[in-house]
């Protein structure tokens, strides 16, 4: 039974127009929650204990009540939970899994909530998970990149402008200069989980909830950092703080992004400066010789994948007035996919610089003479030279050595 029939539905034959229509408002979202539903589930136990406290409900019903959250969550565990197109979504299976295991008490699990905040909490949960989890493979980049400036940091390496060689690096400025940016990219990771860690249980369909809730109970029980109050707020920021947090994931893959097309060319035959082992690579069906850096590609356009997410899910929430439309459903799937494909992209470049190794006798050879061309000029400019007429006297050294080779 849907939760918004009114009066219940009797069963009928199925119809193909009203299989058709509910295969459109559905969506992937059977899908979707399968995958959500053990937040759904931890936020409607929390949800339970509270009605209990505030004496909406009993103290047996709530027992009753988380008793069969928990058998779902296990179904769910073994595999056995499903949601049908006919339930809709997560949250109309768990409440008719529950009326049929516990009676009357089933019929009260949704006093005091919406679906509009029953799904915002899950996917608040959800995102907070997903984020703590994303934080930590960047510490695992950010610790790799360390420990191979703190081994190898040393090597000279040549710079690169414009493609073409410029001036001495290191490996240890080149690692660097990737720490920091992920470092950065952690702060900006932080600020986006702070505005996700607000509990919207409790602001129903957007307008608040006519009953003595403790929101301030289930916050400290969901582990919420505070409450988000204002029930308004609570469903224009649907969209909006996804968004921010795909962002801040887009910008760190951006940086991977750029990383792995350094590494690309840092391994690439003739400059092999950097080896990765073998089963980073590829081969190809027709070239037997071939070994491709598919890893490092992938990594490469996964960056791509996450900002389509985030663009998807901010023109979904364009143009709306307040309050919570059926188009925020759109966003659910644009941010599950795009906190998937980034945690596995950060997960996945924190393996690739913990396997990096240096070939030193490469990068020592690459070290040629026009990359210290500045170097000679500023020498110059100690012996009192001025810089420009400097500038010319060392491009006229070069230009005489490569006229003579």
């Amino acid at each position: 039974m849907k939760l918004w029939q009114n009066p219940p539905a009797a069963v009928a034959p199925p119809d193909p127009l009203t299989e058709r229509i509910e295969q459109f408002t559905a969506g992937a979202d059977p899908i979707l929650d399968l995958e959500l539903l053990p937040w759904d589930g931890l936020a409607s136990k929390a949800h339970a204990r509270m009605l209990a406290k505030v004496g909406l409900l009993s103290q047996e019903e709530a027992a009753a009540l988380i008793a069969g959250l928990d058998g779902i969550l296990a179904l769910h565990r073994r595999g056995e939970f499903t949601i049908s197109r006919a339930d809709e979504d997560g949250h109309t299976a768990i409440e008719n899994h529950l009326v049929q295991r516990c009676g009357e008490a089933g019929l009260k699990i949704h006093t005091g909530r919406s679906r509009n905040d029953q799904v915002l909490t899950a996917l608040r949960l959800y995102s907070k998970e997903r984020t703590s989890a994303c934080t930590a493979a960047l510490q695992g980049i950010i610790a790799a990149l360390e420990a191979l400036i703190a081994a190898q940091g040393a090597v000279l390496l040549p710079g690169y402008t414009h493609t073409r060689k410029a001036m001495p690096s290191s490996v240890g400025m080149w690692a660097g200069a990737w720490r920091d940016a992920f470092a950065e990219d952690l702060d900006l990771l932080g600020h986006a989980a702070g505005l996700i860690d607000q509990n919207p249980l409790g602001t129903g369909a957007g307008y608040g909830v006519p009953l003595p809730l403790d929101r301030e109970m289930t916050t400290a029980e969901l582990g919420f950092a505070r409450v988000l109050y204002n029930p308004i707020h609570a469903q224009n920021s649907r969209g909006k703080y996804e968004g921010i947090l795909l962002h801040a994931l887009a910008v760190a893959l951006a940086d991977i992004n750029r990383m792995a097309s350094d590494l690309i060319l840092f391994t690439m035959p003739g400059f092999d400066y950097f080896t990765l082992p073998g089963v980073f690579m590829t081969g190809s069906s027709i070239m037997p010789q071939k070994k491709n850096p598919d890893v490092l590609e992938l990594l490469r356009a996964r960056y791509h994948e996450v900002a389509a997410c985030e663009a998807q899910l901010r023109a979904a929430t364009v143009n709306l007035i307040s309050g919570y439309h059926r188009d925020l459903q759109s966003t659910k799937e644009a941010l599950m996919r795009g906190l998937g494909t980034a945690l596995e992209t950060l997960e996945m470049a924190a393996l690739v610089v913990q396997n990096l190794r240096v070939n030193e006798e490469a990068c020592r050879s690459a070290m040629t003479d026009e990359l210290y061309a500045t170097a000679d000029a500023y020498e110059l400019v100690q012996q009192g030279v001025p810089f420009r007429e400097a500038y010319r006297i060392i491009a006229a050294r070069f230009r005489q050595e490569q006229k003579n080779d």
